[in-house]
């Protein structure tokens, strides 16, 4: 079902008021090259840029990983929002209000955007809440515990920290300020007993809010105050404003000090007092994972800041096998991973209490690439004074180095082999080079779609089409004069763009950026899109090439038209039906015979 045209037209307008070159800027650095405007992919590692902004037809591709979009998509994707709230976040840049539009479809995301409207103003009460109890006079028992951890009135106000001082104040509080039941528990502020009795989720602990990118609290985290049997950290469950595999503690703060200025790294550390430590102790570029399993989520939330990654876990990090292969995840990402080495049985909370700014620092400063701290965890499990523990070290240290980027790392890395074992390098690059003990990792198919793509790159037809295309799209001088409606294109996304293109000829405003509310960015109107680069589309090389182009599908439409025409004549049941085909015929193939130069 079409959205209203109320909301289409205030989308337009919205669109023209939000340049696309400005809002991108606002979030990465662009180089200005000709019309067009250049940057590095902020969804892809790289570091040649390939990441280009049409300024004149409101979009922008890459030609690395093939993203593109309007401004709208955009910030969808860099700011990991749905539709509706890249709208809203668009509208209040420009001080224009989101009207109502009628559809089913627009009315569930309404109904959605309502209910996400209310639960987070829900969570940022309960946070004012939370945060009034602190400073009530009430709070003797949290208080102290900051106070011993050495955390400053200032940083606890940055943080918002707050108490729950018992199960029942946080649900009360609520009720009386209009929210039901049901919105608490859904918010997951709240929860409810065996009996059905409404309780605060994290009653008695000190308070952590958890908020996002948007600067909305999502969840909170609790510590508990009293020796107990219950966990010492615990998190308000996943709901619709908090996942926990999507979210970073602390990406709020570090968002701001990104655009204040670069951000060269990221630390991350594991827990929540971790990071308020270290940010305290003037590491402002910390964020904390809230567990050591990382996520694809979390890895591209970090790549939107920076390409470097500091894990800085506990000392016992290097024997948790599991969580170090997670680290793969980042370097999946086109992240740089360094591992900082932690005292053994410290974490970063630890050494900051302990050792200072300075203690920290050193240990920052002694930051390793991951395959060497790959190698130092696989030393740590194995006596190496044991024949055996000697010989098992070997080999996994030898699967270790198997995954390195160059020959010298490979070389560095098999001398200190080497060392440690007494084996000769000679040795060692015999069994290195007899191939890995792992089986082989199983290649990730290839989509359907994608191998079509990359069986069409000879195919003639494709080439002219999408180059058709892209010209009269881009609107090219020498395709302003092409009559898309006399061409037949087999595919069904040419036939898409060439429509897009004929309606908005008619209408006066033909804008690339205005096909990726009608197709998939990612097929074949990436393709075309591609020709916007270089001097492809310009000059008298281009044109001649366009006119061959027609050529080419004209000659194919005019041959499938008489095909279909002799099929007609065989099955035409009068004279005059006869006669009629046979004139088109005979007018299809004076044409082609015009085209092909009046060889027969």
């Amino acid at each position: 079902m079409m959205r209203s045209s109320a909301f289409e037209e205030f989308k337009q307008l919205l669109k023209d008021k939000n340049d696309i070159v400005e809002v991108i800027g606002s979030y990465i650095k662009l180089e200005r090259r000709g019309y067009q405007y250049w940057a590095c992919c902020p969804f892809h590692h790289e570091k040649t840029p390939s990441f280009a902004i049409n300024a004149a037809d409101k979009y922008y591709h890459c030609f690395g990983c093939h993203a593109s979009g309007d401004v709208i998509t955009f910030i969808k994707e860099y700011e990991n929002v749905d539709f509706m709230q890249a709208v809203q976040i668009l509208a209040a840049r420009v001080g224009l209000e989101v009207p109502a539009y009628d559809d089913r479809a627009a009315e569930e995301a309404a109904a959605k955007k309502k209910k996400r409207d209310r639960l987070s103003s829900l969570m940022r009460l309960s946070a004012r809440f939370y945060l009034k109890n602190l400073y009530s006079g009430r709070a003797e028992e949290h208080v102290d515990y900051l106070i011993k951890r050495g955390i400053q009135p200032s940083v606890m106000k940055k943080f918002g920290l707050g108490a729950s001082l018992d199960f029942h104040g946080l649900p009360s509080y609520l009720l009386a300020n209009g929210y039901t039941a049901e919105e608490c528990v859904e918010s997951g502020a709240c929860s409810r007993t065996e009996e059905g009795r409404l309780i605060d989720a994290e009653g008695g602990r000190l308070i952590i809010p958890i908020i996002n990118h948007m600067d909305e609290v999502v969840a909170f985290g609790g510590r508990v105050m009293k020796p107990t049997d219950r966990a010492k950290y615990k998190n308000t469950r996943e709901t619709l404003l908090f996942n926990k595999s999507k979210n970073l503690f602390n990406i709020n703060l570090v968002k701001k000090e990104k655009r204040a200025g670069a951000l060269p790294s990221l630390i991350m550390v594991e827990g929540y007092m971790d990071a308020i430590s270290l940010y305290q102790a003037g590491f402002r570029n910390v964020v904390a994972s809230m567990g050591t399993s990382l996520t694809k989520e979390q890895a591209r939330l970090a790549k939107r800041y920076t390409d470097t990654v500091f894990i800085s876990y506990d000392g016992d990090f290097a024997g948790q096998s599991a969580n170090l292969r997670g680290l793969d995840i980042l370097k999946d990402e086109g992240i740089k991973v360094r591992v900082v080495p932690m005292p053994e049985g410290m974490d970063p909370d630890d050494v900051v209490q302990k050792q200072g700014r300075e203690g920290y620092q050193k240990c920052l400063d002694a930051v390793m690439p991951l395959i060497d701290f790959r190698l130092l965890a696989v030393q740590r499990k194995y006596d190496l004074s044991d024949p055996y523990g000697k010989r098992d070290f070997v080999r996994e240290a030898l699967d270790v180095i198997r995954e390195a980027e160059s020959a010298t790392e490979r070389e560095e890395l098999l001398q200190r082999i080497s060392c440690l074992s007494g084996i000769s390098r000679q040795a060692l690059e015999r069994d290195l080079e007899q191939g890995s003990s792992k089986p082989a990792k199983a290649k990730e198919p290839v989509s359907e779609g994608a191998s079509a793509r990359k069986r069409d790159i000879a195919d003639g037809e494709t080439r002219a089409a999408r180059f058709i295309l892209a010209a009269c799209l881009l609107s090219k001088p020498y395709a302003l004069d092409c009559d898309l409606g006399e061409r037949d294109f087999s595919d069904p996304e040419h036939r898409v763009i060439a429509e897009y293109i004929i309606n908005g000829r008619k209408e006066g405003r033909v804008h690339a950026g205005g096909l990726f509310e009608l197709m998939d960015p990612d097929g074949e109107l990436a393709e075309v899109l591609n020709l916007d680069f270089g001097d492809n589309l310009d000059g008298p090389q281009a044109a001649r090439y366009f006119a061959d182009c027609l050529a080419l599908i004209d000659n194919k439409t005019l041959s499938e038209r008489i095909v279909a025409e002799r099929q007609r004549y065989e099955s035409a049941q009068t004279d005059e039906e006869r006669v009629e085909i046979l004139r088109r015929i005979d007018e299809y193939t004076k044409r082609l015979k015009k085209q092909s130069g009046g060889k027969s």
